[in-house]
């Protein structure tokens, strides 16, 4: 059955996108929650020519967003954590901490769109985190980790 996604769904598609899945899964759970709709002939014509309109729109915010990343790719963060004398850190460093530090410095990213490479953070040292600000553009910083 082919759909047309209202909003992104993880592991299958991004908002917009004519996807085809199974019947069940489209008629049980993603069109009852407002996740998809039915891709009929007027449907997509619909979607056709909202597509059309919408991709100027997408263009000057992946521009912005690449201009965003050129930006973000200069920075280097530090982050601050009680550690103990071998170095490990009490907790962990999470996405969280690094949206609040990159908010300090001027850019309102969500915690969601931040992923750290490799699993926690939990020893002072350096790393990178990948930044997602458009679903083409990812940005990557450097961020260590000092003791308090």
């Amino acid at each position: 059955m082919e759909i047309i996604l209202k909003q992104d769904v993880s592991g299958l598609g991004d908002k917009g996108e004519i996807v085809t899945v199974k019947d069940g899964y489209a008629r049980n759970f993603l069109i009852p929650q407002g996740y998809a709709i039915l891709a009929t002939p007027s449907a997509k014509k619909v979607h056709e020519e909202n597509t059309r309109q919408r991709a100027h729109k997408e263009e000057k915010v992946k521009q912005e967003a690449e201009a965003i990343a050129q930006k973000l790719a200069d920075i280097k963060l530090t982050l601050g954590a009680k550690t103990s004398s071998s170095g490990k850190i009490f907790g962990s460093v999470n996405t969280i901490q690094i949206a609040e530090a990159l908010k300090n410095e001027g850019y309102d990213i969500d915690r969601k769109n931040i992923s750290i490479e490799g699993d926690q953070v939990k020893e002072v040292g350096k790393y990178k985190a990948l930044i997602k600000l458009h679903k083409e553009v990812k940005a990557e910083i450097e961020f260590e980790i000092v003791a308090e």
